[in-house]
């Protein structure tokens, strides 16, 4: 009886993980976009997260360690240049949301994915893959700063915003590559055009940081980004409309979670910190004051 017990065991366990297979392959074949599905790194979910995997093993252990006792790369031009083609796709990207969907029909309060293969609504499919191949691409702003061993600004907001993007975005390609979710995108590249613009002025040396004042409403247009995306989805809860209330809520909520984290990076850098350096300086003029 106790080993007949025991054998019984392992052939449950087996039977449970066969029905997980069964079930990942069947929510696969039935739920995913056919159009999509043989493009180039969506068939599965193995190489984006492989890739996701590779990217934060190098940025927080392999590439520090590397870099521990060599000097900092000199990649002044290849910034110059990854920068300026960012500025470049992102322009492309929200031309292409616009035409494909939000300038030419598309519907603030409910719009579901069109699956069918209208010119328009595989021109909006291709956006969205082209916005994940971008989200992998910006893989490289982390990699960068480990190279150039400017580790301070490699955060835990900047990692997770980097890592999450790739995933959201493969599941938009995967199963909804259309429809409301894809305002996320738009106005995520539209920022990303002046994002970009100014990482490209920034990149071409310390003479033209005069030209950059504008960082602090960087951070402050980003916040307002993920208020928008959140009531844009918000809205979808209290109303008919056939698009999936789940993706709806994951999208609402990871647009709250990035508005704390910006929020918090806004605070500590524009509000809390000038007021330290301006208490310090303070402290230092009273001082000088009280020996003279």
């Amino acid at each position: 009886m106790g080993l007949a017990n025991l054998m019984k065991v392992p052939i449950n366990i087996s039977l449970d993980y066969m029905d997980y297979i069964n079930y990942y392959t069947y929510f696969l074949e039935t739920k995913s976009d056919p159009r999509t599905s043989k493009w180039f790194l969506i068939g599965s979910p193995g190489p984006v997260l492989t890739i996701i995997a590779t990217y934060l093993y190098f940025c927080i252990y392999a590439g520090p360690r590397y870099m521990k006792d060599r000097k900092p790369f000199d990649l002044k031009n290849a910034i110059i240049v990854y920068n300026f083609l960012q500025v470049i796709f992102s322009i492309f990207l929200v031309y292409e949301g616009l035409m494909g969907g939000w300038a030419t029909g598309y519907s603030l309060k409910c719009q579901p994915v069109d699956y069918s293969d209208n010119p328009m609504a595989i021109r909006m499919a291709q956006a969205v893959w082209l916005y994940f191949l971008c989200k992998i691409i910006e893989l490289l702003d982390t990699v960068f700063f480990v190279l150039r061993k400017k580790m301070n600004q490699v955060t835990f907001l900047h990692l997770y915003h980097h890592a999450m993007m790739p995933i959201c975005s493969w599941i938009g390609v995967k199963f909804l590559p259309g429809g409301h979710g894809t305002l996320l995108g738009l106005i995520n590249s539209f920022i990303h055009i002046i994002m970009y613009s100014y990482y490209f002025v920034s990149s071409m040396g310390p003479q033209y940081q005069k030209y950059l004042w504008w960082k602090k409403h960087l951070t402050a247009m980003q916040m307002v980004q993920f208020c928008i995306i959140f009531f844009h989805n918000l809205q979808v809860l209290f109303r008919q409309c056939d698009y999936p209330k789940f993706i709806v809520m994951l999208l609402g909520t990871q647009a709250l979670f990035f508005l704390f984290l910006f929020g918090s990076f806004y605070h500590k850098t524009y509000i809390q910190k000038p007021k330290a350096l301006e208490k310090t300086n303070n402290n230092v003029q009273n001082g000088k004051t009280k020996v003279n």
